[in-house]
């Protein structure tokens, strides 16, 4: 089968080669799975970095998160188990982690809604505890993981307020639904978002960029606000001031997505079930900007790495036709 692998770490466009590769062979409780679509996640830009928090040995192959098909025919969304990861033809999975894929998405649809979905669910409703009528502020709203919580915070009945770099991304934000969008290039972020809501500040900020976003975040939370750490796209971890914190009565809540998978897996199930029907409802759909030959996956990869991309970019091998079933 083709696959892409990794021989040493660095720049994704630099270190990810096509080649041909053994097809893997499941252990015991794993399933074969024919990836239909491989959706392209910031970790696998951090995977060939080395600095993901999961170190596969060389060579692996990146690509955390796809729709498949499984021996028996089924259609499933699948987390590959490292290092035989999702930019190949075919993967092992966890067989008793699969998921129904929603039939309300096509396979390139439905690749992007695993991770980013759930992480957005679990970050807004079981960590930061959004409540409809609040504010929510998003950073980064029109990329994968940005998109995912601007879409899930309307279901949740709050005021989205999005943070986008540039025209061309500030307009996506505001197709994806933002009731307000603001351009941090040409924009003061505390000023509008203070502005926007009467000088309350925003209820809950999601913020998977760090660095500039977080210092800009903790002086436009509310009273008794909660800031969500994501991640760190920007490359830059904060260091947090905790009497800043304890003089604004706000909280600082980490959300480690995957955790839940070894701590409350029966969560993540009931997650998908929610996500399924919000899906079927047109209420939620995840935003696929580009979908890409499996020559393109290293591209595609630099490009999220890069910050450069809206959306969701999914890689379809070879004879998937447009991610449709």
């Amino acid at each position: 089968m083709q696959a892409w692998r990794v021989h040493r770490n660095g720049e994704p466009g630099e270190v990810m080669s096509l080649e041909e590769a053994d097809r893997p062979t499941p252990g015991d409780g794993q399933a074969l799975v024919r990836v239909d679509a491989a959706n392209v996640n910031f970790p696998d830009a951090l995977l060939c970095r080395g600095q993901y928090q999961v170190r596969p040995p060389l060579p692996f192959t990146p690509g955390v998160e796809v729709c498949g098909t499984t021996e028996d025919g089924r259609r499933v969304l699948a987390t590959p188990a490292l290092p035989y990861g999702g930019f190949a033809e075919y993967v092992v999975a966890d067989e008793a982690a699969l998921l129904p894929a929603p039939d309300a998405l096509d396979d390139a649809e439905a690749a992007a809604l695993h991770i980013g979905y759930q992480t957005g669910w679990f970050g807004l409703h079981r960590r930061a505890r959004l409540q409809p009528g609040e504010t929510l502020l998003v950073h980064a709203a029109a990329g994968g993981v940005g998109s995912a919580a601007v879409q899930l915070g309307k279901a949740a009945g709050a005021t989205v307020i999005g943070v986008a770099g540039g025209p061309e991304k500030a307009a996506v934000a505001r197709e994806l639904g933002c009731d307000l969008v603001i351009d941090r290039r040409s924009e003061d972020i505390v000023a509008a978002v203070k502005e926007a809501t009467g000088g309350r500040g925003a209820d809950v900020v999601y913020d998977p960029v760090g660095g500039d976003a977080y210092a800009k975040s903790v002086k436009c939370v509310a009273f008794e606000g909660r800031v969500l750490v994501v991640g760190f796209a920007s490359g830059s971890i904060p260091a947090p001031a905790l009497n800043h914190a304890l003089v604004k009565n706000y909280s600082i809540v980490g959300l480690h997505w995957g955790l839940y998978n070894t701590h409350d897996p029966a969560a993540i199930r009931a997650c998908h079930d929610e996500l399924t029907k919000l899906a079927a409802q047109g209420i939620v759909k995840p935003l696929v900007s580009e979908r890409v030959p499996m020559a393109g996956a290293a591209d595609a990869v630099q490009r999220v790495a890069d910050g450069t991309s809206t959306g969701r970019i999914v890689v379809l091998p070879a004879g998937v036709a447009g991610g449709a079933r």
